[in-house]
């Protein structure tokens, strides 16, 4: 009995200094406090990635489903670890994403089924551009029920009127804003859709002088041109220059298909084009900012396989 009686004490007393070392520990903590900027450090460098036509129907579908095992994720397996890397990933979706409507007009017209939203959201689409002659494809129903897919899977999308704006680094007291628009001018004017022409190119000039004023960074996003020319056509040059001087930071285009300069036109990103070899490449932009300004523009070839799916070149 003796011998247990001074283990009860050391234990006893081990027990009483370690609850005072918590409360002291405990009291301490509570009167420090630290400004959130530094608990939540800020990305110095910013990346931005760009990229062009994105058609998830047809040839692209029929893929999904034959190669990938209807695996919706299937066309963006050999890009998506590059993509998930950048802060934001913008590119133009040339294929309502719905099941309701019917089609409008001709066999060219796209509708990809609603799960292929599974394969944007696993390779980090962040904005995507509606702002196109395929909108409309199977009529404003599906348009509209495409609008709601994304915002529920928490994809902003831009070429309906209003501009999106992305905070990084939003924690802190000066966060980045990042602003994107998008228009078009294929087709004929619509409703819901973000219209282009000589008509309207002044008030255009007066949307990105506001939003850039709202904004560090501004992208301006063109579906235009000739299909498979290799030159800009001149409305494109025009709609640059103006696009440029009113404030935009970068601005690119797509619709034809191919690669044009200057980054007219990106070409196609994901497209069932196998015709070509010009069709079946494009590029991608790489942005990179630091302290609010654009510091590099990297252009990244694009390659689509035979199953349609983007890689990168070496």
């Amino acid at each position: 009995m003796k011998k247990i009686l001074p283990w009860l004490f050391l234990i006893t007393f081990s027990i009483l200094t370690g609850l005072a070392l918590f409360v002291a520990i405990e009291e301490s903590t509570e009167s420090v406090s630290y400004p959130v900027e530094f608990l939540l450090p800020k990305k110095k460098t910013v990346t931005l990635v760009l990229v062009g036509d994105i058609m998830l129907d047809r040839g692209v579908e029929a893929m999904i489903k034959n190669k990938g095992e209807e695996d919706y994720k299937f066309p963006f397996l050999k890009i998506a670890d590059y993509l998930n890397k950048a802060d934001i990933v913008f590119g133009n979706l040339e294929s309502p994403i719905s099941d309701k409507g019917v089609r409008v007009g001709s066999i060219y017209s796209f509708r990809a089924e609603p799960k292929t939203i599974e394969g944007l959201t696993f390779a980090g689409f962040d904005v995507l551009s509606v702002a196109n002659n395929h909108a409309f494809d199977y009529g404003r129903e599906a348009l509209e029920d495409t609008l709601l897919r994304l915002k529920k899977a928490g994809i902003d999308y831009v070429g309906t009127g209003s501009p999106v704006i992305k905070e990084i680094n939003g924690s802190t007291s000066s966060p980045l804003k990042v602003a994107f628009l998008a228009y078009t001018n294929l087709g004929s004017p619509a409703w819901g859709i973000s219209w282009a022409d000589q008509n309207n190119i002044e008030e255009i000039k007066t949307e990105i002088k506001d939003i850039k004023s709202k904004a560090d960074i501004l992208i301006v996003s063109l579906h235009a041109g000739e299909e498979y020319q290799k030159t800009p056509a001149q409305f494109q040059v025009e709609f640059f220059k103006i696009a440029r001087e009113a404030g935009a930071d970068v601005v690119f285009g797509h619709h034809p298909h191919v690669v044009q300069p200057d980054f007219y036109s990106l070409g196609n990103f994901i497209f069932d084009q196998g015709f070509s070899k010009e069709t079946m490449k494009g590029l991608l932009l790489e942005v990179v900012i630091r302290n609010k300004k654009i510091q590099e523009v990297k252009q990244k070839e694009v390659k689509i396989n035979g199953e349609f799916q983007p890689t990168l070149s070496p």
